[in-house]
């Protein structure tokens, strides 16, 4: 896998996203969230300018330097080897833009104080508590400097005027992570397959318009590789469902470990997985696909040899159908089995030309 995608494998874990799962989170809740801190930007915009007669104009200096900044995030973030770093730049950014605007306001007297709590309430929806409280601090940090750097007796005459706008930011804090972990909860249990952890059907059918919605937008392409267990009845029948169970979940485990930070894994029921790799190519998807076939392979599971098949297909630049690329990779799947499984076949559109083979076989 090149260096432009970041591998989660070898990529080094963060504390704001220790595990894999938190990296998919953090991701999927960036893309969420764009479009509303667009919005929000534009809101942040117009109330400025409606009061730039009381408190000038030049605070839309830090708002356009905010604006710049989150799009030059957004083009790094789908690169980024630990996307959850890049996500929290931009997060510093709009708390350096929003303090910018209270030192330029007036400090402790400015109206725009309370607006260092806007950013905040993003964070549990991206990060667990122990970055939340990193954030409360950070922005505790900024009001203090944004206030008694600009007006120190002020404050040492009104103490109030900043204890009132930490509790606030406290508060604000802890409720809506509150809410998130309610939420979180929720979610999961109809997102999430129970036993291996990964995405199920319900939350593909939520993700698959906003698929085609960026493969229009970014003019890339979008891959899909259908992975089945060989002979994973036999596996059942022959050492009980409680061996399938633990070969289930160890395989699970294998794909996500291998995946990029912001790739998909879905398990479509049985022994049957879905990857998803936005942005991806059919060569790149077919190298992915034998990357993870390798890695499913390469050790026993539960003291049984485990292979799998994978079928790969990809959509055009900018087009993403994705019934007609799953088919397709669906029977890609088919000719993997019916070459003699342990196998990645891909779709005949996307295969090299002759004499670059794509099935890379390992003896079944």
């Amino acid at each position: 896998m090149d260096q432009q995608h970041g591998d989660i494998s070898v990529a080094p874990r963060s504390w704001l996203c220790p595990e894999p799962a938190d990296r998919v989170r953090a991701v999927d809740m960036e893309e969420r969230l764009r479009p509303f801190r667009r919005a929000s930007f534009v809101v942040l915009g117009v109330a400025l300018l409606l009061s730039g007669h009381w408190v000038g104009w030049w605070t839309l200096i830090p708002l356009a330097m905010a604006v710049v900044g989150f799009q030059l995030v957004d083009r790094q973030l789908a690169t980024a080897p630990q996307p959850e770093l890049t996500i929290a730049s931009a997060w510093m950014i709009s708390e350096l833009a929003i303090a910018g605007s209270v030192a330029l306001t007036g400090g402790p007297r400015s109206p725009a104080l309370a607006w260092l709590v806007i950013p905040l309430v993003t964070l549990p929806a991206r990060f667990n508590s122990r970055a939340v409280a990193a954030g409360v601090g950070v922005c505790s940090v900024l009001l203090l400097v944004t206030t008694f750097g600009v007006d120190t007796p002020y404050i040492l005459d009104h103490p109030d005027s900043i204890i009132m706008p930490i509790g606030l930011l406290g508060a604000v804090a802890l409720l809506s992570s509150a809410l998130m972990k309610s939420d979180l909860e929720h979610r999961s249990s109809s997102v999430i397959d129970p036993l291996t952890g990964m995405l199920n059907r319900n939350a593909l059918q939520t993700r698959i318009a906003e698929l085609v919605q960026q493969a229009a937008i970014l003019r890339e392409p979008v891959a899909l590789i259908v992975g089945d267990l060989d002979n994973f009845k036999a596996i059942n029948d022959g050492h009980g469902h409680a061996a399938g169970d633990v070969v289930l979940k160890d395989v699970a485990y294998r794909m996500r470990k291998a995946l990029r930070a912001y790739d998909l894994a879905y398990r479509l029921g049985g022994e049957e997985f879905l990857i998803v790799l936005p942005g991806a190519d059919g060569a790149t998807a077919a190298d992915v696909a034998e990357q993870l076939r390798a890695a499913i392979a390469g050790d026993p599971i539960a003291g049984l040899l485990v292979t799998i098949s994978f079928g790969v297909s990809a959509s055009d630049p900018g087009e993403f159908e994705y019934d007609a690329i799953f088919a397709e990779a669906d029977l890609a799947l088919y000719r993997s089995k019916q070459d003699g499984r342990n196998r990645v076949r891909v779709n005949a559109s996307h295969e090299r030309p002759a004499g670059t083979p794509r099935e890379l076989p390992l003896a079944a």
